[in-house]
């Protein structure tokens, strides 16, 4: 009545925020069903970036079922292409003796395998260490996938892969199985992650991270 109108009312704004939201949410859609048909693994710098997203949209469910881990294995971008030693959460060796001392039989933690990548270790009912590692990657949109001991499978919080014991995959939307790196032992105890190279034990096939 006279007077100016308001710069700014929901009015106004309202149909700014309807139509920008229905094409972000479209082109996110795409481009996940394209790389889930397509069977893409994601590149290190995409592994960063969803864990990153992850953990800001899952929030404290997420925090609550893969704890501290997350934060110190986001994998960098860069990587050695040899063997390396492997890592607890507090950056030191890891050695036989020492795991051993705080793992039981069955016991599936994470330590910081190749190319900085949270890698699972594996304890098995004879109390020593399994000779392979499972990258605890998953090959869906590279979510950390913690292990749940009551299903005894891997279970990814994020859109919901499985994988068994042995990171073989059960369920998708994942078009892989987890990755498996050799473990080893030096003659200072200390444990080795190395290239798995050969075939893949769990299906016969080659390895698709080779």
């Amino acid at each position: 009545s006279g007077g100016f109108p308001p710069l700014f009312s929901s009015t106004t704004m309202a149909p700014l925020a309807l139509k920008s939201l229905p094409r972000t949410t479209v082109r996110r859609s795409v481009t996940t069903r394209a790389a889930a048909v397509s069977g893409e693994v994601p590149s290190m710098e995409k592994r960063r970036i969803m864990n990153m997203l992850t953990v800001g949209a899952v929030g404290l469910p997420a925090t609550a079922i893969l704890g501290p881990y997350v934060y110190q294995f986001i994998p960098p971008s860069s990587g050695g292409g040899g063997g390396s030693v492997a890592k607890d959460a507090l950056g030191d060796d890891v050695t036989t003796k020492k795991w051993l001392s705080t793992h039981g039989a069955g016991a599936r933690e994470l330590v910081q395998g190749l190319k900085g990548d949270a890698t699972y270790l594996i304890v098995k009912e004879d109390k020593t260490i399994e000779k392979y590692g499972l990258n605890a990657v998953c090959t869906h949109l590279g979510c950390v996938v913690p292990w749940n001991a009551a299903e005894n499978k891997f279970m990814c919080p994020c859109h919901g892969s499985q994988y068994d014991a042995t990171g073989f995959k059960i369920r998708g939307p994942a078009p892989l199985s987890l990755a498996l790196a050799h473990v080893e032992v030096d003659d200072k105890d200390t444990v080795i992650l190395t290239p798995w190279t050969e075939t893949d034990f769990r299906d016969g096939g080659n390895p698709w991270w080779a």
